[in-house]
């Protein structure tokens, strides 16, 4: 294993404010729906938001699941969010 940092999503940050805005949900509201208090604290989903920090593994899957998207459409750059959230996902 390298010393370099891994890639990060440089859209992810961007990605999560579109899901949370589609429902119109403040950031705690947000926190409440996505049923993460096991994972991190509340006040992470700014840090999150801004991209200050990247949310852990199990996050992302919640996010995913409350969007009703794959976990890659959340990750990789080069995919959008539907158009409508939540949506359908194509695989599972």
């Amino acid at each position: 294993m390298g010393k370099k940092p891994r890639p990060r999503p440089q859209r992810l940050a961007e990605k999560l404010l579109q899901i949370r805005n589609a429902f119109g949900l403040s950031q705690s509201e947000m926190f409440w729906r996505l049923d993460i208090e096991k994972f991190t604290e509340m006040k992470r989903v700014s840090d999150f938001e801004t991209g200050r920090s990247e949310p852990p593994l199990p996050v992302l899957l919640c996010y995913a699941k409350v969007a009703g998207v794959c976990v890659d459409v959340l990750i990789d750059d080069k995919i959008d969010l539907p158009n409508k959230i939540p949506a359908r996902p194509k695989h599972s």
